[in-house]
């Protein structure tokens, strides 16, 4: 209680404790008081003296002895990088969407061979690819990829690396991840490391179903390539691996131009529908001849070289220079991105 001219008396450090603070002992010794402009006196403890913020004029009165013990080391940044990247992945293919665009890429080299396989004694157009398959089991593989990787295959990416950002806007919670402490830049690699193991999930699941169906369906053996020249089976699943990582590759760059489209908007469907646009105005580009001259920088132009496996020897130079067309696409879209998103303000 204040004494009647309105002052408390302060309690000195050598004043022993009355009442109940002697019942606090040795938890609650008395460092003087700590005076606040406005305010009464107060007398500080042990336990507010160790709340306090490390400095040069807040030194302890038994020394830097009693500081209290600093909290455990944070978590690094490459393993909160890789918390947040499981997580997206774990997002991505739990979501029933993906399931199903998978399970139907899958389903395709399956309808394909049994066609082959039940029309491929009859005659017409497709007698050369007929040919093919029925000779070489592992051919079904590069058949399903001539089929999906200009349409399909596109869709099932431009989905999952449209609506990453996008996405996470139209449903307000984009500024609820920016709000932890993950950092924009963090946030928009994780999302395009997401969208680039969906784009190799997605070739996988058809390389996989096709060499299945093949080598159910057609004799296995030797491999005849398009030179002529035949191979061993176990070369032929080699050439495929590498088909594999070629054309994962190529759609991890569209990958990347979705995800780009995906920061200039708050609506998913307007990314993917965009970066759909975007091939099918390439392939239009592709057909008309006086063109010829911007063929080569066109992505989808590229998409279709993973058959340089198909050759003896294999034309390293087409699949060299499609890997550093989907590289250049890569860091020009991840720089605008990055651009955009690092300096966008985010309201939603």
């Amino acid at each position: 209680m204040s004494t009647g001219d309105g002052t408390t008396p302060a309690r000195t450090s050598g004043a022993p404790a009355s009442g109940p603070a002697q019942g606090e002992g040795a938890r609650t010794a008395t460092l003087g008081p700590r005076r606040t402009p406005g305010l009464v006196p107060v007398t500080e403890t042990m336990r507010t003296a160790e709340r306090r913020p490390a400095g040069p004029g807040n030194e302890p009165a038994n020394g830097p002895a009693e500081r209290a013990v600093p909290e455990p080391a944070r978590t690094t940044a490459v393993g909160a990088f890789l918390r947040l990247l499981g997580s997206e992945l774990g997002l991505t293919f739990r979501r029933p969407r993906n399931l199903v665009m998978l399970a139907v890429l899958a389903v395709v080299p399956v309808i394909v061979g049994v066609a082959l396989r039940l029309f491929g004694s009859g005659d017409g157009e497709m007698g050369g690819i007929v040919q093919n398959v029925v000779g070489n089991s592992l051919m079904l593989t590069f058949v399903s990829f001539s089929f999906l990787v200009l349409l399909l295959m596109p869709v099932a990416v431009s989905v999952v690396a449209g609506d990453s950002i996008a996405g996470e806007a139209g449903s307000g919670t984009l500024r609820y991840l920016l709000a932890a402490p993950a950092g924009r830049t963090r946030l928009l690699a994780v999302k395009y490391l997401n969208a680039a193991l969906y784009s190799y999930a997605v070739t996988a699941v058809v390389a996989l179903s096709a060499l299945a169906t093949g080598l159910i369906l057609f004799p296995a053996g030797d491999v005849t390539l398009l030179s002529g020249t035949t191979i061993s089976l176990g070369e032929g699943l080699l050439r495929i691996a590498v088909a594999v990582g070629y054309v994962g590759a190529a759609m991890a760059a569209l990958a990347a131009v979705a995800l780009t489209l995906s920061v200039f908007t708050e609506v998913a469907i307007g990314a993917i529908a965009g970066t759909m646009v975007l091939v099918i105005v390439c392939q239009v580009l592709r057909a008309i001849p006086e063109l010829s001259a911007i063929t080569p920088y066109l992505l989808p132009t590229r998409f279709m070289d993973f058959d340089a496996v198909l050759r003896s020897p294999i034309d390293t130079a087409a699949l060299r220079d499609g890997l550093l067309t989907f590289g250049a696409y890569i860091v020009l879209s991840g720089s605008i991105a990055w651009a955009r998103f690092s300096g966008k303000d985010i309201t939603s």
